[in-house]
């Protein structure tokens, strides 16, 4: 299977792939459903929850599918990371040692101009709360809805764009 389409093709994915690490303690799946429960308890709006669900696959799988309300964040929380390591140093020491190496293939810390054109960008503050989740939703233990729980949503959301 190439790039999933559908909704049907991304849980396809998550279940061929899903239980492989990524160099994290939790699986694939775990830190995307981890991801999601963390957006839903602060309230995210279903958009964010999937964008937070399904931020790792990307914004150009996710945006023919869901529309930009999910992509964009989900384009944005690599420059995020890279933002805050910037304008905060202590951010870059919460780093797992998988987003410091990661951090370092990214191109780093942004420069003094990206980080204002970031600031400015009407998108900041949903990258930036995905990009919390992301570093936090990384913990061996932690209740999560499964991937059917969250499926109705997807297929919402997917419905929505069509």
């Amino acid at each position: 299977m190439n790039r999933p389409t559908n909704v049907a093709e991304i849980v396809a994915l998550f279940e061929r792939r899903g239980l492989e690490h990524y160099g994290e303690s939790v699986s694939q799946l775990e830190h995307a459903l981890q991801c999601a429960a963390l957006a839903q308890a602060e309230g995210a709006d279903d958009a964010l929850v999937v964008a937070a669900l399904l931020h790792d696959i990307g914004a150009k799988v996710l945006a023919p599918i869901f529309g930009a309300s999910v992509a964009q964040p989900v384009a944005l929380h690599v420059t995020a990371k890279r933002y805050r390591c910037a304008v905060d140093p202590d951010y870059a020491a919460t780093l797992s040692q998988t987003s410091t190496e990661t951090l370092a293939a990214q191109g780093g810390p942004l420069d003094a101009e990206a980080c204002s054109r970031f600031a400015a960008h009407p998108g900041c503050d949903d990258a930036l709360r995905l990009r919390t989740w992301d570093d936090t939703g990384k913990m061996a233990e932690m209740d999560t809805p499964s991937l059917d729980d969250l499926r109705p949503l997807l297929d919402r959301l997917a419905a929505a764009k069509a």
